[in-house]
């Protein structure tokens, strides 16, 4: 069981791996674009919707929204796109998805906060 969770998790990170490629072929939908950021961002971030230490419930948003997430950027994006960007993925992974990763979620963030610090001090 424990293997098979592991080449889960591996296939996982794959899949996010050629989702960040097709984010940038022009061939992707802005819409589907958008969409693959934002699960992107939340793939990577440390920040949870649902925290961890809440018990049965910590963990769905890990287990159902990120690969519902990922299901949607994948029927919104062509597959063509996604064949090529999972073959690119699969012999050259995305070294600067690490630190862009960081760089998406920070600035993800930071514009959740702008916007909800506007809301709250119009009037």
């Amino acid at each position: 069981m424990w293997q098979q969770l592991k080449a889960w998790a591996g296939a996982l990170k794959r899949e996010v791996a050629a989702l960040y490629l097709a984010t940038r072929d022009p061939r992707t939908p802005a819409a589907a674009r958008w969409l693959a950021l934002a699960v992107i961002a939340y793939a990577l971030s440390p920040i949870d919707l649902i925290p961890d230490v809440i018990p049965v419930l910590g963990y769905l948003d890990d287990l159902l929204l990120l690969p519902l997430g990922l299901w949607l950027c994948l029927r919104l994006i062509p597959d063509a796109v996604m064949q090529d960007c999972r073959r690119q993925a699969a012999t050259r992974p995305p070294a600067a998805l690490g630190r862009r990763g960081a760089i998406l979620v920070v600035v993800v963030y930071v514009a959740l906060v702008a916007a909800v610090v506007g809301w709250w001090l119009t009037p």
